[in-house]
């Protein structure tokens, strides 16, 4: 559900880039008090295992369309609604800037869509459930997949919406809504699968670190190491070898683009939209989670080329945009977490 520029106005761009930042910034402020330095590193391996697990997509049978995980539920269940979302737009922005994947105009939509509904609408699903009656693996599936479907579902409604305001035409607001909100369903329910089991595993490796971060406690002296290299090595296995087995068939948003206009993209040049193209071009040495095509290839021998690629696409480029996209994503919110925790001392020291 990565937007592409083309798909919103810089009036509508500009609104959620505003948007993202407010909250972004008010996530700081709310976690500066119970920022711990435990929860650093996990802040870190958290985002690299969710860059992984987003670069495969899979099937949603009889449709021709695939999906691929959003991982916001994720990461406020291991990290709080705050930090999960910044871990998001962590893995956002690293996405955008050096692999192409999603608008820089539409960054902010991205990070509202995926990050904003997840943290802090549907992820109160999951804790809600969770306080009132009790944490067993039967609730962590119900509390996971209902809150992956709204999450999904809010989220596919939001894409429709900020296309519809920014005046695109060739995707007429019914239909186009009509398309993607059952196929974010069916990708919802898988979601909620893979939620549910990645929060059982941690239940069952630390139940402790779900039970006080659904209450709202500090997790104390909970030893989280088990946990983290866990994720680590899930994260380079996922990015470094099962991202060949990705499907190849348009995600939710492409299929619904194409059965609503017959096209996977839209067109759009020069202004705005061209600076920031190019600025993607200089930035992306990994575009679309490969090498870089040889500009001397004529578009012929790129079509033969890909008609020919098998599945499982066993590809080194994938596999070192995996590596090192997961490796950038950890780098950069671990940042995060030391800067939070800086602004934090700074402030113990002034009020001292």
């Amino acid at each position: 559900m990565h937007m592409a520029d083309a798909l919103i106005s810089p009036v509508i761009g500009g609104t959620m880039w505003v948007a993202t930042a407010g909250v972004a910034a008010y996530s700081i402020k709310k976690i500066q008090d119970d920022m711990e330095e435990k929860k650093v590193p996990l802040m870190g391996v958290m985002g690299a295992f969710v860059f992984a697990a987003q670069m495969i997509n899979f099937s949603i049978p009889g449709t021709g369309s695939s999906g691929h995980l959003g991982g916001g539920l994720i990461l406020a269940a291991m990290l709080g609604p705050y930090a999960g979302f910044l871990a998001m737009a962590s893995i956002l922005l690293i996405q955008a800037l050096f692999f192409g994947d999603g608008g820089l105009l539409a960054y902010g939509c991205n990070v509202f869509n995926l990050g904003f509904y997840t943290c802090f609408i549907a992820y109160p699903l999951i804790s809600k459930w969770f306080i009132k009656k009790g944490i067993s693996a039967k609730r962590i599936m119900a509390g996971s997949m209902i809150a992956a479907v709204v999450g999904l579902q809010l989220g596919a409604f939001s894409v429709v919406l900020e296309t519809f305001f920014s005046g695109k035409t060739e995707l007429p607001f019914s239909t186009f809504v009509l398309m993607m909100q059952p196929i974010h369903l069916a990708i919802g329910i898988v979601e909620g699968l893979v939620t549910a089991a990645v929060l059982t595993f941690v239940w069952k490796a630390r139940p402790e670190l779900i039970e006080k971060q659904v209450s709202g406690k500090i997790s104390g002296n909970t030893s989280i190491k088990r946990i983290i290299y866990g994720l680590a090595i899930a994260a380079v296995i996922i990015g470094g070898g099962l991202s060949w087995f990705a499907s190849s068939n348009p995600d939710g948003l492409e299929w619904s683009m194409e059965k609503t206009a017959g096209i996977t993209e839209l067109a759009e040049s020069g202004g705005i939209y061209g600076i920031l193209a190019d600025i993607q071009s200089k930035t992306a040495f990994l575009p679309d989670y490969s090498f870089k095509n040889d500009s001397s290839v004529s578009e012929e021998q790129v079509s033969e080329t890909s008609a020919e690629v098998a599945w499982p696409a066993v590809d080194a480029g994938t596999t070192v945009s995996g590596l090192v996209g997961g490796a950038m994503t950890l780098v950069l919110a671990v940042m995060i977490g030391f800067f939070i925790r800086s602004v934090k001392r700074r402030k113990k020291k002034v009020t001292a």
